[in-house]
């Protein structure tokens, strides 16, 4: 059963602690106590309380300092004080300070049920809005994509020149790069930023369904088409459309979509009205359509009306400078979304950041540090707490010279560098490599202790790589 809430129990009195306590797990709370203000400040940071319940009158540190110095912190547990009936006066200065309520003793465990209840609802509600606000800054603020590297400070510079233009635009680059931010970014700093930004990703769809999701489509024009619909052409107006993997639109749709970039219009699927839209075209390819249209999956002629503009965006093995500021924002963020204080790296964990070749991009990296916030027991993220197949340290980038090494070092190589080609499933490496899949993760937990283990040595820790269905077989 979850939990109804965190309560943190602060009283210089053993008993009224242990009392509350019980009293509070018993109507389905966490519980956690503390002897006085200045303990309380250590379990804050390690207990992260939605609701501290605090005497006023403490040796030491009492009730309102303890609040003033969880305030200087931007904890955001919300206080609820309590004091002697002949104290209303301190309690009603603690109110003033910013406490949510107070409750006099002795107490009533009626009202301390309805007071703890509601405080427990104002303190989400407050993280809930502190989340809120954060992630619109974030989305509002054309300056959070990270861009040291010249490169990127480049592509930022082309992105600003283009928005404000009509020119179609077509982003390139590998698979994690931020090709849709940089669409939104487009969009949002253009006159079109009012009217709506619509995606879709092309590869997703079968050509007929391609057709109508673009298009739209009249009652009857296929089966199951049993109204007339829109399609994102129209949903579009006015704004922007993304067109994600625009490499993989068969042919057929291409000819009609070059047709609509060309003049504006277009039938609904089974229709025979012509309809104008004024939308701006944003097309993204991790392909090389240039290639594609060698291969004739791809139309030259609409190759040319998609790429008016070409952003690329470089991988993030090219730009290896951003990857401290990249992974301090992600830090930041999910450290937050998680409820946890963690606000920094090793030394060792940003060594194996920089070290790595990063195949999936800056996409690989969220996720890497995302489950480090989730890992990390204090506050600050180590090497350990990254996936193994980064913290284990990467391949040399060229073979180890045969004779001159070990087999171990051999081995190592062969794993790492087949592991990152098929971006960490060791499934698929284990059947390139013709081992199976608990080998790699043996080895994987060996390299990580920088020494190869005894033989049968048991695994003590979690191997974080990304296992398909089937790895568990011998």
């Amino acid at each position: 059963m979850a939990s109804r809430g965190r309560i943190l129990i602060v009283d210089d009195e053993a008993n009224a602690r242990a009392a509350l306590s019980e009293i509070l797990r018993e109507e389905g709370y966490t519980t956690e106590t503390a002897a006085d203000g200045f303990k309380a400040l250590g379990k804050l940071e390690e207990f992260l309380p939605d609701v501290v319940l605090t005497d006023l009158k403490m040796p030491g540190l009492d009730g309102i300092g303890l609040m003033e110095k969880s305030q200087a912190t931007r904890s955001e547990a919300t206080f609820v004080v309590m004091t002697a009936f002949g104290s209303i006066e301190s309690a009603v200065e603690a109110v003033k300070k910013g406490a949510y309520n107070y409750l006099t003793k002795p107490l009533d465990f009626q009202v301390l049920a309805v007071v703890v209840e509601r405080a427990v609802e104002r303190a989400r509600l407050m993280q809930e809005n502190s989340r809120l606000r954060e992630r619109l800054r974030e989305r509002n603020a054309f300056g959070h994509v990270i861009a040291t590297h010249a490169s990127m400070v480049k592509l930022l510079r082309l992105v600003e020149q283009v928005a404000p233009s009509r020119a179609s635009v077509l982003i390139q680059g590998e698979t994690g790069t931020g090709k849709e931010l940089i669409a939104e970014m487009i969009h949002r700093a253009s006159p079109r930023s009012k009217a709506p930004l619509v995606r879709l990703n092309c590869a997703a769809l079968s050509e007929s369904l391609l057709e109508s999701e673009l298009f739209g489509h009249e009652k009857g024009s296929f089966t199951g088409a049993v109204a007339r619909r829109e399609g994102r052409f129209e949903q579009a107006a006015g704004g922007t459309v993304f067109l994600d993997e625009v490499s993989e639109i068969p042919m057929a749709t291409q000819v009609k979509l070059l047709r609509f970039l060309q003049e504006r219009t277009f039938e609904r699927v089974g229709g025979n009205e012509t309809l104008k839209v004024d939308v701006r075209i944003l097309a993204a390819t991790n392909r090389d359509l240039k290639q594609r249209i060698a291969e004739g999956l791809f139309r030259e002629d609409l190759y040319y009306r998609l790429n008016v503009v070409t952003l690329e965006i470089p991988p993030l093995r090219d730009r290896a400078g951003d990857i401290p500021e990249l992974a301090s924002f992600f830090l930041r963020r999910y450290a937050q979304e998680n409820g946890k204080r963690v606000d920094s790296f090793s030394d060792d964990a940003l060594r194996a950041l920089a070290s790595y070749a990063w195949p999936g991009n800056v996409r690989e990296l969220e996720n890497a540090i995302e489950r480090a916030v989730v890992l990390c027991e204090g506050p600050r993220i180590e090497a350990r707490h990254l996936p193994v197949s980064i913290h284990a340290g990467a391949a040399p980038d060229v073979m180890p010279p045969v004779p001159g090494t070990t087999i171990y070092d051999l081995e190592r190589y062969a794993i790492l560098r087949t592991l990152e080609s098929c971006k960490g499933s060791t499934s698929k490496a284990a059947t390139i490599l013709g081992i199976s899949p608990r080998k790699i993760q043996y080895k994987l937990h060996e390299y990580a202790s920088g020494s190869p283990l005894p033989a049968g040595a048991a695994h003590d820790g979690p191997i974080s790589v990304r296992r398909d269905p089937g790895d568990d077989r011998g």
